[in-house]
C-alpha cells in the first residue's frame, strides 16, 4: 500500500512514480495511483513546483484566465507550414501547426536528431528557427550539418541545458520554430533533482509547453526511450504535448518508420517512411516496394498482403515456415505480428479447414521490420502457413487480405476499395478478398476472388 505524501519541505526526499508522476513519502513496490510496479524513484522535493514560476523568471508572462461562452470564442483555421519532408507532413496531419508541441521518441542512433536538423534547416530558409542541443557541442552539430548538406542560412544554434537560460534567450530570439534535443537533458535550478528525473522532466516540459502556447512557437521535443521502448520520464509528458511521434526501425535495416501515436491536429497511426543514407534521411515515395520481395521463382510460405497504416495502404510480404516439432509444446513465433492471434488462427484452420498443425513449429514474419496490428492480415497468415506445410508455393502475382472469424467466416475490413486499387497499381493479377469488400465490377487486368468462408479460399488455391 502506497502512502501518499503531503507537500514535502524543500530538500526532503520523496518517491515519485515514473509513469504517472504521483508522489509518496515512502517507497513501495506498486504505485497507489496508477498501479504500476517498481516505478517509484527517489528524488529531492522541489523548492518550486509551479511551471509558471519558471516562465516568469524567463521574462514572459501568461494571460489571466476568464470564463467565456463557446460563442464568444473566435476560431481560425490552423496555420500550417510545410517542413520540407512530405512524409513528415503526412504524419503531422498536413504540416507543422504553429503553437503546437511535438514529442519525438526513438531508440538511440535511430536518426531523431538527423531528421529534426534536416527539417529545421529547411524551415530556417523561411522562418526564424532555434536549435537547442543539450547532448552535443556546437562543433558536433556543425559537422553533422555539413554531412547532411544543411544550408547555413539563418539557422540559429544554442548549446544549453538550463531551463531558465533557454527561455530567456528564446524570448530575446523570438523563433517561430524551436527544437529541444533532448528534454531529458534540460534541468531547472529551482528543482533539486538530477537532469532526466521525473520531476525535472515534468516541470521543464510544462514550462516549455507554456512558452510555446503563449508565443505561438512550434516546439519539437526529442525524448529518450526506455529498454522496453516507452518514452522515458513521467507518463504525463505524453499528455502535455499535442503530438507524439515514434521513430522505428531495425538496427540492420536502412529504412525508418515514423509513426504518430497521438495527434491533436491529425490522424493517429499515420506512418511516414524514410531511408537512412550517408547524406541523411531520404523520403521513400513508394513504401510498398520495400516490403515486397520479388522472388525469381515462387517459393512456399510467401504471400503478399494488403495492410493499412493510417490513411495509406501498403503491400507487405508475409512469410511462414512450418516445420516438424520434436518438443512437447510446438513453438508459435511471430515477428511483426500478434503471437496470440497466430495461435487462434491455427485453431480456426484446424476446426473449419480440417488441417492440423498441433505437431508443427510455426514461424511467421512480416518482411521489412513493419509491425502489423490490424486483423486484415489473418487470411494471409493462414494461407502462408498452409503453403509452407504443403511445400507448395502460392500462385505468383497474387495478393490477399481479410479477417477470419472464429466461425471460419471471412469478414470485411475497412477501406477495401483503396486496398484493391493499391494492388492494381503494382501490377498484381489476382486477389483474394472478403466478398463484402468485393466491387460490383472487377478492375481491368485483375481477377478478384471473393470468399465468404475459409474453406472457399483454400479451394480456390
Amino acid at each position: 500500500m502506497t502512502i501518499k505524501a503531503k507537500p514535502a519541505k524543500p530538500g526532503k526526499k520523496i518517491y515519485t512514480c515514473r509513469e504517472c508522476g504521483a508522489q509518496a513519502s515512502k517507497w513501495s513496490g506498486q504505485c497507489g495511483d496508477c498501479g504500476a510496479w517498481n516505478s517509484l524513484t527517489e528524488e529531492v522535493a522541489a523548492t518550486v513546483s509551479k511551471a509558471s514560476r519558471h516562465a516568469r523568471a524567463a521574462g514572459f508572462s501568461g494571460v489571466l484566465s476568464s470564463i467565456c461562452s463557446l460563442g464568444d470564442i473566435e476560431t481560425h483555421a490552423e496555420v500550417r507550414s510545410p517542413t520540407g519532408f512530405s512524409e513528415l507532413d503526412r504524419v503531422l496531419g498536413g504540416g507543422m501547426v504553429h503553437g503546437s508541441v511535438v514529442l519525438l521518441g526513438g531508440d538511440p542512433g535511430i536518426g531523431k536528431s538527423t531528421l529534426l536538423q534536416q527539417a529545421i534547416g529547411r524551415l530556417s530558409q523561411t522562418l526564424p528557427t532555434l536549435y537547442v542541443t543539450g547532448e552535443e557541442s556546437l562543433q558536433q552539430v556543425g559537422l553533422r550539418a555539413q554531412r547532411l548538406g544543411v544550408s547555413e542560412g539563418d539557422l540559429r544554434l544554442l548549446a544549453e541545458t538550463q531551463l531558465e537560460r533557454i527561455l530567456t534567450l528564446a524570448v530575446e530570439e523570438q523563433p517561430r520554430v524551436m527544437v529541444i534535443d533532448s528534454i531529458q537533458t534540460v534541468f531547472s535550478d529551482q528543482i533539486q533533482s538530477a537532469p532526466g528525473s521525473v520531476s525535472q522532466v515534468r516541470e521543464c516540459a510544462a514550462a516549455l509547453v507554456q512558452y510555446a502556447k503563449q508565443t505561438g512557437t512550434a516546439l519539437f521535443l526529442v525524448g529518450h526511450v526506455t529498454k522496453e521502448g516507452a518514452l522515458a520520464g513521467p507518463r504525463v509528458l505524453e499528455h502535455m504535448v499535442d503530438t507524439v511521434l515514434y521513430f522505428e526501425g531495425e538496427s540492420d535495416s536502412r529504412y525508418r518508420l515514423i509513426r504518430a501515436v497521438k495527434n491533436r491536429f491529425g490522424a493517429v497511426n499515420e506512418v511516414g517512411v524514410f531511408a537512412m543514407t550517408d547524406k541523411g534521411l531520404r523520403e521513400v515515395s513508394n513504401p510498398s516496394a520495400i516490403f515486397v520481395s520479388r522472388h525469381e521463382r515462387a517459393v512456399p510460405g510467401s504471400v503478399i498482403m494488403v495492410t493499412r497504416e493510417g490513411s495509406r495502404p501498403l503491400l507487405v510480404e508475409v512469410q511462414a515456415l512450418v516445420a516438424e516439432s520434436h518438443a512437447p509444446s510446438p513453438r508459435r513465433v511471430t515477428v511483426g505480428l500478434d503471437q496470440n492471434r497466430l495461435a487462434m488462427l491455427l485453431a480456426v484452420l484446424q476446426r473449419h479447414g480440417g488441417i492440423t498443425m498441433y505437431d508443427q513449429d510455426v514461424f511467421v514474419n512480416a518482411v521489412g521490420g513493419v509491425r502489423i496490428s490490424e486483423t486484415a492480415s489473418d487470411l494471409a497468415v493462414v494461407l502462408a502457413a498452409l503453403s509452407s506445410l504443403r511445400d507448395r508455393p502460392l500462385p505468383a502475382e497474387m495478393a490477399v487480405f481479410g479477417e477470419i472469424g472464429l466461425a471460419g467466416e471471412i469478414r470485411p475490413v475497412q477501406n477495401g476499395q483503396e486496398r484493391l486499387r493499391e494492388v492494381v497499381q503494382h501490377g498484381f493479377k489476382r486477389i483474394i478478398m472478403p466478398k463484402a469488400n468485393a466491387p460490383k465490377q472487377a478492375p481491368r487486368g485483375i481477377e478478384v476472388i471473393a470468399v465468404q468462408r475459409l474453406g472457399e479460399a483454400i479451394e480456390h488455391l
